[in-house]
């Protein structure tokens, strides 16, 4: 599966955005997605992730009650709402779409298919 992510902007802190990552080929609903973050220099970090189903989701703690991950396999389509956003939020997004073990939710490896990302910046 191919991913292309998008949605990402410019925001005040406060405000909101919603990420999607597109996917194409027929076969979106088998995969668990995923959303990952990576700042300049540093590793790539977990947000969030949703099972083939979408009936289990995952959230990194510094993002749980502010963004909200979801599917719609009708439109082979991902979606990362992100409430409340903060200035420490601003990084590149990524998406993913794998077949992780419980053990490999929030790590990349988990993860064979990657979007090219979209970049996020919140002002103070």
């Amino acid at each position: 599966v191919q991913l292309q992510a998008s949605g990402g902007g410019l925001v005040q802190a406060g405000g909101s955005l919603r990420l999607s990552c597109a996917a194409s080929g027929r076969t979106f609903g088998i995969y668990t997605y995923g959303w990952f973050r990576q700042a300049p220099g540093k590793e790539r970090e977990f947000v969030s992730a949703i099972n083939w189903s979408g009936k289990s989701t995952y959230q990194a703690d510094s993002v749980k009650g502010r963004f909200t991950i979801s599917r719609d396999n009708a439109k082979n389509t991902m979606y990362l709402q992100m409430n409340s956003l903060k200035p420490e939020d601003t990084v590149i997004y990524y998406c993913a779409a794998g077949f992780p073990a419980t053990a490999q939710i929030m790590s990349p490896s988990g993860y064979i298919n990657w979007g090219q990302g979209t970049q996020v910046t919140v002002s103070s």
